[in-house]
């Protein structure tokens, strides 16, 4: 799991191959990523927008933006959570992957949460240590 904490919002992920959707042959890779968004601040917050930065194992970026996340832009009262899960293909065995949420407070402060950088990484990775 990756974590990161901002303005008392903690966003976690956890993200796990998906072989049954991969093939290494057609340079098909997928995953699936877990998110939990929590307020653990004492204001009520909106999650309003999403900037993702995806990058696969040959250095190439792709940038996604938009509403909400899964369709939903959700209201979370101070102690709650949100959790969704979503998918990201590559064409490479390995990447990473980060981000932010917009997130606006219910005294109209708008700011941008964190989301952790995390790895992407599939059994055809191949490790070299020096």
């Amino acid at each position: 799991m990756y974590s990161s904490i901002t303005q008392d919002i903690q966003v976690t992920v956890e993200p796990e191959f998906v072989p049954e959707r991969s093939d290494a042959e057609q340079a098909t890779f997928f995953w699936a990523y877990t998110v939990e968004i929590a307020n653990q601040g004492d204001q009520t917050v909106q999650l309003t927008a999403r900037h993702w930065r995806i990058m696969d194992g040959n250095g190439r970026t792709e940038e996604v933006l938009g509403t909400g996340v899964v369709g939903e832009q959700p209201v979370l009262k101070p102690g709650e959570s949100f959790r969704y899960t979503s998918g990201c293909p590559l064409s490479t065995p390995s990447g990473i992957m980060t981000g932010t949420y917009r997130m606006v407070a219910e005294n109209g402060e708008v700011f941008e949460a964190e989301i952790p950088v995390f790895s992407l990484d599939s059994p055809y990775v191949v490790r070299v240590l020096n």
